[in-house]
């Protein structure tokens, strides 16, 4: 549950960035960019899926570039809907898009390496990390 919560707080600081550093993106507060993100990662999560798939042919043939497209419409919707969040025109949608994505992406990077849930490597009776290699038919040394 705190990993969609985190999730959701970087969607909504990446909206707010991409509104200050855009000029056709406007976000009234910080509740409007809440709500903003919650309605593009719902979206994300069920119509951007579809929508690839959709277009999968056109997307091969641009070699995936129009799945910015699809991410500046699915931007857009959520302008249409949430009060206090808009976005005037396709290319400032595509441009938001790629903001919102790479500062979405650089903070959870952040956040992943402080909040790594990695298995811990197996460690020794004195604490000293134990180097195991795979040799083969299930057998490590």
């Amino acid at each position: 549950m705190n990993l969609i919560l985190l999730r959701w707080l970087t969607m909504t600081a990446a909206i707010i960035l991409a509104a200050y550093l855009l000029d056709g993106i406007r976000v009234s507060g910080f509740f409007s960019a809440l709500c903003a993100a919650a309605l593009l990662g719902i979206f994300n999560a069920v119509l951007r899926p579809l929508a690839i798939l959709l277009t999968l042919p056109i997307n091969i043939m641009t070699l995936g570039l129009f799945t910015f497209v699809i991410n500046a419409i699915l931007l857009k919707m959520v302008s249409g809907i949430i009060r206090g969040f808009d976005v005037s025109g396709f290319w400032p949608a595509v441009f938001g898009s790629l903001a919102i994505s790479a500062v979405s992406w650089v903070l959870t990077t952040l956040i992943r390496e402080r909040t790594s849930s990695s298995p811990q490597a197996p460690r020794s009776a004195d604490g000293d990390v134990i180097d195991l290699e795979d040799k083969g038919h299930n057998r490590w040394e």
